[in-house]
């Protein structure tokens, strides 16, 4: 089966197109193909083809539009009904978005390493898979929410495409093309800048002083804005007779002449890493070049409690990648030192200075988060770098700082799950078990130390509890005091209402990274944490901690799955009656009786930041 979106969607079987009738039903073949092989909830089903508007029978209507693709598709596929909605399996079908990606991210590759003539080929095929606008016979709805980024899409590679045919030699045959692109698209700076490249290749160098002329009025009367990067280094190029047939391509010489440089912003990494074998392996395959047919999402979330080493596997696992990524990585912390988020226009003012970016100390610039989500864009837009989030709070902080571009890798660390991360891939992570909570003990206290008393040592691993963040606090404690003995120091952890006075050193504290989540919890939250030091084992169901607080089981259930979203609490199983099992670590149930002894209300939380700072 051969599936087209890039055009009027279709369906052939072989030579036949296969009959399907009405916007609906293309609409919704469209949705299960762009979902890649993942859920489409009847949700998005419903706003897709009636957006704010659905009829009472909806649910109805979206089953027979299943039940006749079904019929119309045959064997060859397969629409399976997966609550909370519908997955398409393709099997072997060819789809023509996938090759178009696969497509141009080889032709981008090939640019990137100066193999022009292989570039060219290959983006003109990606090129030749656009059949006229794309989902051109689906619901304006869909358009809406999925055209927009496929064009961009296809206008990178039109800009790949004849960035490699300029740097081929073949000015004239790109330069009517060109000037139908620029009439077309008058804001698109890069195809400005293409363009001055051929009109002075072709002896014509009035004219592309005229074009960056006229660029230059275009954006300030359609924008408010001055030529970029792009269209500033071919004019330079022009003036100085530099952007000759055997210059270097337009994007290197843009790169020498705006100054712009590779950002490394990745914290050191941590040379005595150990565990998280298989989670290290997951983020690996996802920031490894996709040169698989197919897609393949270069974005991942890795989540978890506070301490539990999200940040130092995210950090781990891009060092590792840094070859993947030649045009620079990034990094910025998301939250404030006190748990409070981070503006992201704070975020992007960082990101925008690493790339060099010089319109950022301009007037107004640092508050408007459209203007600097824009700058980022245009910095970021296909160069192979490696973005992380640390510490991410929400999707509308992280939304702006997602660059738009299939060639960036993207590594966030939360504390729980975000929604608005599209091809997100989420890799979970919980206590380490007894084996590498030793491994780790040993690696930063000394192995001789650990296995010559292991007795102790067992005893510091169930202090800690397998959290990382506590593993390496008493290892540094002892490796910093050779005259210690593990069992001392298991001694002075022994006692509970101590534990977290003494799990710190330095800057690394455990009260202090769980405290971090305070300032996000609601005063139900706060009640319920306080509530969780009343556990006999750390675990309860929605009526046990109901009856502890005396307090209805609705607003239980509510002030625990906010512990939940904030990695306060997991879910461990269901009891005999079907009802689901909260757990707290034993370090937050510790955490939460030092905060039950203060009986803090909403009025008194700049007590519980003193507390967290003890």
């Amino acid at each position: 089966m051969d599936f087209r979106v890039l055009g009027p969607i279709e369906a052939r079987s072989g030579d036949t197109r296969v009959p399907l009738s009405g916007s609906k039903v293309h609409t919704v073949l469209a949705a299960l193909l762009l979902a890649r092989g993942r859920v489409v909830s009847d949700q998005r089903l419903t706003s897709l083809l009636w957006g704010w508007d659905p009829p009472a029978t909806a649910s109805a209507q979206i089953y027979t539009y299943m039940s006749r693709l079904r019929k119309r598709l045959g064997d060859q596929v397969e629409i399976v009904r997966r609550p909370p909605g519908y997955v398409l399996f393709a099997r072997d079908s060819r789809i023509d978005l996938l090759e178009f990606e696969r497509l141009e991210q080889k032709g981008r590759a090939a640019l990137g390493e100066g193999r022009y003539r292989e570039a060219a080929g290959l983006l003109d095929r990606a090129l030749a898979l656009w059949n006229g606008p794309a989902l051109s016979n689906a619901t304006h709805h869909l358009c809406e929410g999925e055209l927009p980024q496929l064009e961009e899409a296809h206008t990178l590679a039109l800009e790949g495409r004849i960035e490699a045919d300029l740097a081929l030699g073949r000015h004239e045959e790109v330069l009517a093309e060109l000037t139908g692109l620029v009439a077309r698209f008058p804001v698109r700076e890069q195809l400005r800048a293409q363009l001055m490249t051929a009109l002075y290749r072709c002896g014509r160098q009035a004219d592309a002083l005229h074009t960056y002329h006229d660029a230059r009025k275009v954006l300030a009367d359609q924008l408010g804005v001055d030529p970029g990067a792009a269209l500033d280094a071919a004019y330079q190029a022009v003036l100085n007779g530099s952007i000759g047939q055997e210059s270097p391509p337009l994007i290197a010489l843009r790169d020498q002449v705006s100054g712009a440089q590779v950002p490394a912003m990745l914290p050191p990494d941590w040379e005595d890493f150990t565990g998280r074998a298989a989670e290290l392996q997951v983020l690996r395959t996802v920031l490894e070049p996709d040169v698989s047919p197919g897609w393949k999402p270069r974005r991942c979330l890795v989540t978890g409690m506070a301490g539990v080493g999200k940040t130092t596997l995210a950090v781990h696992a891009a060092h590792l990648s840094t070859h993947h990524h030649p045009d620079g990585q990034l990094y910025v912390e998301l939250r404030e030192p006190d748990g409070t988020p981070r503006d992201p226009c704070t975020a992007l003012v960082r990101l925008l200075r690493a790339l060099g970016e010089p319109r950022i100390d301009s007037p107004g610039v640092h508050d408007d988060l459209e203007e600097l989500t824009r700058l980022y864009r245009a910095r970021t837009a296909g160069k192979r770098l490696l973005v992380v989030l640390d510490d991410a709070v929400g999707d509308l902080q992280v939304r702006p700082l997602l660059p738009s571009t299939v060639t960036a890798s993207v590594l966030i660390t939360c504390r729980t799950h975000l929604a608005q991360v599209p091809g997100a891939q989420t890799v979970r992570l919980g206590p380490l078990d007894h084996a590498q909570s030793r491994a780790l003990l040993a690696s930063a206290a000394g192995r001789s130390r650990i296995s010559a008393e292991p007795e102790a040592a067992d005893a510091l691993l169930a202090h800690c509890g397998g959290l990382p963040l506590a593993l390496r606090i008493t290892g540094t404690r002892l490796a910093a005091r050779p005259h210690w003995s593990p069992a001392r120091l298991a001694a002075q952890l022994a006692d509970p209402r101590t534990r977290l006075d003494e799990l710190r050193f330095g800057d690394l504290s455990v009260r202090q990274a769980l405290g971090r989540s305070l300032p996000l919890l609601s005063h139900l939250g706060l009640v319920v944490l306080r509530g969780l030091a009343r556990l006999a084992d750390g675990s309860c169901t929605v009526q046990q901690m109901a009856l502890a607080l005396e307090t209805g089981e609705a607003e239980a259930e509510r002030g625990l799955e906010e512990l939940v979203d904030g990695a306060l609490l997991t879910i461990n199983g269901l009891d005999l009656l079907g009802r689901p099992i909260y757990h707290c670590h034993p370090l937050v149930r510790l955490f939460a009786y030092e905060l039950g002894r203060l009986c803090l209300v909403p009025s008194q939380r700049r007590s519980a930041t003193e507390v967290v700072r003890r």
